[in-house]
């Protein structure tokens, strides 16, 4: 199986023959070189990249070819831009489709529903869990189940997505009760001013990237979305499909992270008015995240175990389908 790879540090990237060579720079300033590491190009699915690359267009061609993409992240952890592959699989008749469903107000709103409603299921199957084992969330349970009951009667986009906004306040109320000796606070994002929401911002962004390479490798066009508004610098689908799988890949491996005491105080960067990730804890977050897309599940439809990872390309086949007129389009909800 083909592997995500990360680059944390800066270096460059070269194709030497059939394979791809990254060397590592120490310093900056110096340009002072390590020993260059080798990786099989068949390998390789995508690149993370969170620092400094030093590439040519030759390079770019080669990894194009072979329909690798490149995503990109600035020291505060935003996501930047991608480099992706040509868009071999782009066919006209969904462009229509997608196209068609956005401009239909009644369409729209059933597509957007589905996501919310998918999100909002799979957020409370996160709080049951973990009411199970004595978190005491009920009372954020409660509320929750009530803002879905307005999902199905929302009457505009923005209407839903005010729904949105407070089942997610809402939710964000059960972190400190979930998570051992870290104190969420108020959400905050640009920039985040504690430790838990500088995982919370980390691990969206790392959804949206994976959302926006499963709809790449489907005939979807990403700038064409449902619930969040088509946007002139953003892929606005891959918001549309991460809301649903936030909770289940994101925040439990922050769940994970806390509560194992694998990410520490010490794995945070703190400067005036924000609280980002540093090395070491992104290495460790990546890995954690990276194993929960690997995890699989005996997919009830399909008879066999599929991974996380694969679910969202599954989310994406689905829309497509219904878009086509195929089937109508369910929401991927957690069964287990």
């Amino acid at each position: 199986m083909k592997k995500t790879f990360y680059l944390f540090n800066p270096g460059e990237l070269d194709r030497k023959d059939n394979t791809l060579k990254f060397t590592p720079i120490v310093g900056s300033e110096s340009n002072e070189v390590s020993m260059p590491r080798y990786l099989p190009i068949e390998d390789i699915s995508e690149f993370y990249v969170f620092g400094s690359l030093r590439a040519n267009s030759a390079l770019y061609n080669f990894l194009g070819q072979k329909d690798i993409a490149v995503h990109f992240f600035d020291y505060y952890e935003n996501y930047t831009g991608s480099f992706m592959p040509r868009d071999s699989l782009l066919s006209g008749k969904m462009l229509l489709a997608q196209t068609s469903a956005y401009q239909n107000k009644s369409k729209r709103m059933v597509i957007a529903q589905k996501f919310i409603e998918g999100a909002c299921y799979n957020i409370l199957k996160n709080l049951r869990y973990y009411s199970r084992r004595g978190c005491d969330v009920e009372k954020i349970i409660s509320d929750i189940k009530e803002y879905s009951t307005r999902i199905s009667s929302a009457v505009s986009i923005e209407e839903l997505m005010g729904i949105e906004g407070m089942i997610r306040q809402t939710y964000y109320e059960a972190f400190n009760l979930i998570i051992n000796d870290f104190e969420m606070g108020p959400r905050s994002k640009r920039p985040p001013l504690n430790e838990v929401n500088a995982l919370i911002s980390f691990g969206n962004m790392m959804c949206y990237t994976l959302c926006l390479r499963a709809i790449h490798q489907t005939q979807l066009n990403p700038t064409i979305s449902y619930l969040h508004t088509p946007g002139e610098r953003r892929y606005s689908l891959a918001l549309d499909i991460s809301e649903i799988f936030k909770p289940i890949i994101v925040d439990r491996t922050i769940f994970r992270v806390l509560n194992k005491h694998e990410i520490q105080d010490k794995h945070f960067e703190k400067k005036l008015n924000k609280c980002l990730l540093n090395l070491s804890g992104k290495k460790i977050f990546v890995k954690a995240f990276e194993e929960r897309l690997n995890e699989t599940i005996q997919h009830r439809a399909l008879g066999r175990k599929v991974s996380y990872r694969h679910l969202v390309k599954l989310e994406c086949y689905k829309l497509s389908k219904h878009l086509l007129g195929m089937e109508m389009y369910k929401p991927f909800k957690m069964y287990w």
